[in-house]
Order: C-alpha cells, then sequence, then structure tokens
C-alpha cells in the first residue's frame, strides 16, 4: 500500500531560505521610501509650526515660545484639533492614535494592508497636530507611515502574508531610524513589538532597511547621535540600587501615564458628540498648558536636551512632567494623531531630573537619561528598544548597564502591575487579544514516540465487512477509529464507522475482507521519529484525527497518534511552567523522625 507521508524534511535551526534575499533586496526600496517620508514629516512639521505660531511659511527651527501672538496662541492647537478631527471623519479614521498601535491592528488581523490614504494622511495629520503645539512625538506617525509604504510596495508584488508583514515592518524601522538615527533600536523594536516572531525571514530585512535608512540619514547630513551625552558611571552597590530605584519609579510612573491615558479616553467616550469634535476639547486643553508651560507643547526635542546636559531647574522640571502629563494624556485620549515615544522621554526625563537632585553620584543629566529610558521601556514593555535606543540617542555606551537595569526593573513593575502596555491596550480596547510572548514551537522540539500510544488495538486485514461493522458498534471499541494489520504486523489502512457504512452504501458484500476492500489505497503513516509539527500538517491535510506509527526499518505498526496525544505536549508545557518542585530537598532530621519521609 502506497503511504502518504513528508518523511524527515529538512531540520535545522530555522526554516528559512534563499527567499529572504529577495524580501531584503525590496526592503532597500521600502527603506529609501521610508527615510523620504521621514525627512517630509519632519519638515511639515516645522513648516505648520511656522504657519501657527508665526504666520511665516518657512521651513526654519523657530522655538513656540517666541510666538507674537501671545494669548492668542491659546486657540493654535484648537484649530489644528479641528482640522485633524475632519481629516479623521471623512479621511481615513486610522490616522487618529498613537500610530503603533495601528501597525500592530494591520499586521495581526489586516494581512499587514495598509492603504494610500494612511501613507498620505497620518504625516499630514501628525504635522497639523505637533506643529499647532500638540505635545507629541513624530515617532509613532512615521512608524505608521513608513510601515504604510512598506505594505504599499509589497501589495504590487507578488508576496505572501508573512512577507508582507515583514516589509511594513522594515517601513517601519526605517522611518524610526530616519527620525532618530536608532537602527539598532529600530530592529529591537521590530522584534520586541511588532513582527510577532523571531526568524531570520523578518530579521534580516528588517535590518537591511534599518541599516540602510542610517546611512542615507547619515548622507543627508542629519544629527547623529541627536542629543549626545558623556556622563560618568559609578558602578557600585549603592550605584546598583539608584538604578534600581529610578527603575521602579520610571515603572510605576508608566503605569500611571497608561492609566490617566485611557480614564481620559473613557470620558470623552462618554460624551454625548461625535468623536470628530473631541480633540477639540484636547486641543483646547493643550492651549492651556501652553499658556503655564511653553516648553510641554510640540515634539520637544530641546527638552531631552537640556536635561540630558542638566540644565534644567528642579521647579522647571516638575512643571514640565505635571503639565506635559496632563495635556498628553487629554489629547491622546482625545483621539487625535501623535506618538507617545518622545513623550515618555521627556515625562520620565523630568522626573529623573527632579530625582537628580537627592541621588547620589552621576553627571548632570545622567538619572534623567536613565529615567528616561526606563519610563518608555516601562511603558511600551519593550526594555530592549529602550536600553539601546538610550545608548544611540546619546552615543554614550558607558551608560549601557545602568540602562538595562533600570529598563528591566521598569518592565519587572509594569508586567505585574498592567495586563496591557499603553500600546497594545489600544488594540486590546477594540476585542482583540494579544501575546507578546514569543516562544519556540513545542511540536517542533517533541517526536511522535514521546506522545504516541504504543498499546494498539489493531483489526486483522482478514476480518469480514460485517464483522467490522459488529466490532466498530460493540463495547470493546474504544476508539473511533483502528488500524488494520495483516499477518506481518504492517499497516494496509485504517477503519471507522463512517468507511464501513460508505461500503455498505456501495452494496459491498458483507464478506468482503477488508484486506480487499483496503489494497492498493494510499495510506497516511507518522513515524516514530519524526517531529509533530510536520505531524500536525499531516493531520490537518488529510483531515483525519488518527494516524498509525510505523517504524522505519520494517514497516510494522509500533504506536498509534491522533490529537488528543499532541495535546499531552501543551500539557507538559503547561505543567512546566505551574509546577514547583526541588531536586536538593533540605532534610530535617528531627522532622523526618516524626512526620516520615521527605517529598519534594
Amino acid at each position: 500500500m502506497e503511504s502518504v507521508n513528508s518523511g524527515h524534511g529538512r531540520l535545522g535551526d530555522f526554516t528559512t531560505d534563499a527567499r529572504v534575499l529577495v524580501i531584503a533586496a525590496i526592503a532597500v526600496v521600502v527603506a529609501t521610501a521610508g527615510v523620504a517620508a521621514g525627512v517630509a514629516l519632519l519638515k511639515l512639521i516645522r513648516l505648520a509650526t511656522n504657519i501657527a505660531y508665526f504666520g511665516q511659511f518657512s521651513f526654519a527651527d523657530l522655538k513656540l515660545e517666541h510666538s507674537p501672538f501671545g494669548l492668542w496662541t491659546v486657540l493654535i492647537p484648537v484649530v489644528g484639533a479641528l482640522i485633524v478631527g475632519l481629516m479623521a471623519r471623512y479621511g481615513s479614521e486610522k490616522i487618529r492614535g498613537h500610530g503603533i498601535p495601528e501597525a500592530i491592528e494591520a499586521i495581526l488581523l489586516g494581512r499587514s494592508r495598509l492603504d494610500l490614504k494612511v501613507a498620505i494622511l497620518k504625516p499630514l495629520s501628525s504635522a497639523i497636530v505637533i506643529g499647532s503645539g500638540g505635545p507629541f512625538g513624530a515617532e509613532g506617525p512615521i512608524i505608521m507611515t513608513g510601515g504604510a509604504i512598506g505594505s504599499l510596495i509589497a501589495q504590487m508584488l507578488p508576496v505572501s502574508d508573512n512577507e508582507r508583514k515583514t516589509l511594513l515592518v522594515a517601513g517601519a524601522a526605517a522611518g524610526m531610524t530616519c527620525v532618530f538615527g536608532t537602527p539598532i533600536a529600530a530592529i529591537m523594536l521590530a522584534v520586541e513589538l511588532l513582527l510577532f516572531e523571531w526568524t531570520p525571514r523578518s530579521f534580516i530585512p528588517v535590518a537591511v532597511a534599518a541599516i540602510v535608512a542610517a546611512v542615507e540619514r547619515h548622507f543627508l547630513h542629519m544629527d547623529s547621535p541627536l542629543f549626545p551625552f558623556a556622563g560618568g558611571v559609578d558602578i557600585s552597590v549603592l550605584g546598583l540600587g539608584c538604578w534600581v530605584l529610578i527603575g521602579v519609579l520610571a515603572g510605576l510612573l508608566s503605569v500611571g501615564l497608561t492609566q490617566l491615558v485611557y480614564a481620559c479616553e473613557d470620558s470623552f467616550l462618554k460624551l454625548p458628540i461625535h468623536w470628530m469634535w473631541w480633540p477639540l476639547i484636547g486641543g483646547l486643553v493643550v492651549g492651556v498648558g501652553g499658556l503655564i508651560d511653553p516648553a510641554a507643547l510640540g515634539v520637544g526635542y530641546d527638552n531631552i536636551a537640556g536635561m540630558l546636559q542638566g540644565n534644567v531647574l528642579l521647579q522647571a522640571a516638575l512643571v514640565l512632567l505635571l503639565v506635559k502629563a496632563v495635556i498628553w494624556s487629554v489629547a491622546l485620549g482625545s483621539g487625535t494623531s501623535g506618538g507617545v515615544l518622545a513623550p515618555l522621554l521627556i515625562m520620565g526625563g523630568a522626573m529623573g531630573t527632579v530625582l537628580g537632585h537627592y541621588l547620589p553620584g552621576g553627571s548632570p543629566g545622567f538619572w534623567a537619561l536613565l529615567a528616561m529610558a526606563a519610563t518608555m521601556g516601562g511603558a511600551m514593555r519593550s526594555p530592549l528598544t529602550a536600553t539601546f535606543f538610550a545608548v544611540e540617542l546619546t552615543g554614550d555606551t558607558h551608560v549601557l548597564l545602568p540602562l538595562i537595569a533600570a529598563c528591566g526593573a521598569a518592565h519587572a513593575v509594569t508586567v505585574l502591575l498592567m495586563r496591557r502596555s499603553i500600546l497594545t491596550e489600544k488594540v486590546a480596547r477594540r476585542g482583540h487579544h494579544l501575546v507578546r510572548e514569543y516562544r519556540v514551537d513545542p511540536f517542533a522540539l517533541a517526536r511522535v514516540q514521546e506522545v504516541m500510544t504504543t498499546a494498539v488495538q489493531t483489526v486483522p486485514a482478514a476480518m469480514t465487512l460485517h464483522d467490522a461493522a459488529a466490532f466498530l458498534t460493540s463495547p470493546a471499541a474504544t476508539h473511533p477509529s483502528f488500524p488494520v494489520v495483516d499477518e506481518a504486523n504492517r499497516v494496509i489502512g485504517v477503519i471507522d464507522p463512517p468507511a464501513v457504512l460508505r461500503w455498505r452504501r456501495m452494496g459491498v458484500h458483507r464478506k468482503a475482507t477488508l484486506s480487499a476492500l483496503l489494497g492498493g489505497g494510499k495510506i497516511a503513516l507518522a513515524y516514530p521519529d519524526e517531529y509533530l509539527d510536520s505531524l500536525a500538517d499531516r493531520l490537518s491535510t488529510v483531515n483525519i484525527a488518527h494516524l498509525p506509527v510505523v517504524s522505519r526499518e520494517d514497516g510494522r505498526l509500533v504506536g498509534y497518534i491522533g490529537w488528543k496525544d499532541l495535546m499531552r505536549v501543551r500539557a507538559k508545557r503547561q505543567a512546566e511552567d505551574r509546577q514547583r518542585t526541588t531536586f536538593f530537598p533540605m532534610r530535617c532530621p528531627a522532622a523526618n523522625s516524626e512526620l516520615g519521609p521527605e517529598r519534594s
């Protein structure tokens, strides 16, 4: 009888093939387009700022606090928010929000498809919001825009859904690299947050895109590092304690900011007006906040630079932290267009600046840098991204150890206190469950022989159709299907009630033997040494619940396996997570004499 099997297949660490080189080549084009979009967004923000606050059609780097309009500036964010509300209502609702959650949603639920409207309207709306004083960063919008560009290019080419996802993320990484000059952090963001896998087929094209974007950024003479910083590091037990303290406090700040953002969003949902008007209210709050502290408006890169250099006073840092937190939370909760990364850096840096007045050691700006990275890593649940981001932003590798300590502590706090990050909460509120614990498929590591049933109840090939029908309906039949074996214990097929019923309806004589009915047909088999991932694929392909397991050497039946057996692997994984045992129990002679043998 002919068998239908996939055999061993090509076993190795990874399943990636030469196709990854094609996708990497496309990623070069995506990166160039992402850089162009990033440059355009930065220029649009400057243009919008100068038009809104100075009445000038100019790309010069003018400061908001120098605006000649005085108290009238309180209305500028309101006008900008109104424009964006109209764009979202009559253009595309996808331009609302942070940018990164929308990219995640497209990856997980939309087959990584983003349309041309998003690629055009997202940077335009973000430039208007930020240019009119919105307290946001450019990274979220450019990640969304770069992702849309990558998706559009992929949609014009014959690629799979996974390859389209990779190109979307490649565009996002290129855009982030263009804005901040942080290619390693962009790659880490892709791994920790956007790809939902860790494979060479996705990592290589994304890395190519980020590296190409960094090189092109250099040729465009964009600043790198963006915020140069060189601070001393006190490596000591006291220093370590302070790093962890900063991380814990940054984690708590991340929790508070996340809850504040979504509390504001919940409040807007209760308003008896259309969501198009919500940004108007957020813009008014931003305008009032700008009167209190103009430094809280816009992207605020000057604030980051000032805090790293130790030029921000204690009182100014406190005011900046409070005002920025309020106007950012309200504006973001109103559904306008803007990012979270730069605001998190600023608010974390402000907290670090305040704490720096009381913590021992550390050069000016050191504690601000640690708090910046830890707040970003805690709120986004991306500690490695935050660590490398801070290093690349400053160009100071000496702070790597304190950064990972602080970011790790912040990550621990937010993981224990929050079910979702500030980014994934948005997706979860739309009814979609996310899991960010990336593990190796247990089916890829377990063999058939580890879970198969070895005591197999078989049916002889000489059995007649009448006897087979009687057997299948008797109490002795404990399974829905049974392998049919010949005298040498070799499998010639599998019978079950539907097969017997089908033969009877075809008019097959009741005295016909199973060997005559099954001889010459194709049968799907499993082998003891093959892995469960290929077996699961075969069960799905042939649409059956059980397979006979035969020896590769002589073809004899050695076991039987079905979906229930495969589920044992999952149960074993769960047991490994939950059961706690000790291999070296501490023995107490006195206790043992009274209670008997100790159990572990």
